[in-house]
């Protein structure tokens, strides 16, 4: 394993998830280079400065060379924003970088697929635009593995309403919800939009809670049904009042993962799980960037060929997971009827 000279440039590294990003690859990668992008080039700064062997640079994303003069040179490319224009991404391909972006979300991402279909031989391009970046998505198929088949998979997450971001986190919600009030669903081996009494839910907190909740249109869906073959594919969201500040904490996170399904015998099994962090959703969000650029890098495993990328399909959901607990994440065993 080589690290790269040239630096990972990262669109938006000021924010919460590229700052998070940032600081867990100079922790695994001391000597990475890394390129802070930000509006406010002395907020920039101040985060170079933080992480060392770092350089602060300001963008335009409007044009096609971001502003950057010709003699720079990168390594990879990461959009920790919505690059509307998908400027991020030209760049990547003109110079045959990897690019891993996280805010297109469902409703958004037809444009970098196609993009990527008509360049597919310029450069890997990694759609992280999942829940969390795809850590919970990585989550759910390492519990997966204990099942010879599963029949069904339901997440549900609870967002604190103080836990939604910065203003770039809070443009991408605004945005989605603008985008569709649907939910996306496998039923029955069938994708299928849900509106209505369909899309209403209810999650069920670790402390005992219970929040109101929707099916979302999330990538997660179409990626965990593909991953696992499983026909039945729900995911709930609710923004509320976390467990954490109901103890008096900080806003925390939380994911309820219920699987079932058979076992290698044939037997039924159930499993009932909450992914849990103290620090809320930026630390996994920052994670499954981190891991994303990891792998497109070559840092870890092999070269990844170019084309269109997720990360269940790009990543080891066991080495996901081993990160995740390093960062503070727990798994707590979840009663089965609730």
């Amino acid at each position: 394993m080589v690290e790269p000279s040239e630096s990972v440039l990262i669109l938006g590294g000021t924010g919460q998830a590229g700052a998070g990003a940032a600081a867990l690859l100079r922790r695994w990668h001391p000597a990475l280079p890394l390129t802070i992008a930000g509006r406010d080039i002395g907020r920039a700064r101040q985060v170079a400065a933080d992480l060392g062997a770092a350089t602060a640079v300001t963008t335009n994303l409007r044009r096609g060379d971001l502003g950057l003069p010709t003699e720079h040179r990168h390594s990879a490319v990461i959009a920790a924003l919505w690059d509307d224009r998908l400027q991020g991404l030209r760049y990547a391909q003109d110079r045959g970088l990897p690019y891993l972006s996280i805010s297109s979300g469902l409703t958004d991402i037809a444009p970098e697929v196609i993009a990527g279909a008509h360049r597919s031989g310029a450069a890997p391009i990694l759609l992280a635009s999942h829940y969390c970046a795809g850590s919970v998505a990585l989550a759910a198929v390492h519990l997966a593995r204990q099942f010879d088949r599963i029949d069904t998979i339901r997440i549900g997450a609870v967002l604190d309403d103080l836990d939604t971001g910065g203003p770039a986190g809070q443009a991408d919600l605004q945005r989605w919800a603008t985008a569709t009030s649907a939910g996306l669903v496998r039923r029955d081996g069938v994708f299928t939009w849900v509106n209505g009494p369909d899309a209403r839910a209810e999650v069920h907190s670790a402390d005992g809670t219970v929040l109101p909740a929707q099916s979302i249109a999330v990538l997660d869906v179409p990626s965990l049904a593909l991953a696992t073959d499983a026909p039945n594919v729900r995911f709930d969201f609710a923004v509320g009042e976390s467990a954490g500040r109901r103890r008096g904490e900080a806003p925390s996170f939380e994911v309820r993962i219920d699987l079932d399904g058979a076992d290698r015998a044939g037997m039924p099994i159930s499993t009932s799980s909450y992914l849990v962090h103290r620090a809320g959703q930026r630390p996994l969000t920052a994670l499954g960037i981190a891991l994303g650029i990891e792998r497109l890098l070559g840092l870890r495993g092999d070269a990844v060929t170019p084309g269109i990328h997720t990360p269940e399909s790009l990543l080891d959901p066991a080495y996901a997971v081993e990160r995740m607990t390093e960062t503070g994440a727990a798994f707590i065993g979840a009663p089965a009827n609730s």
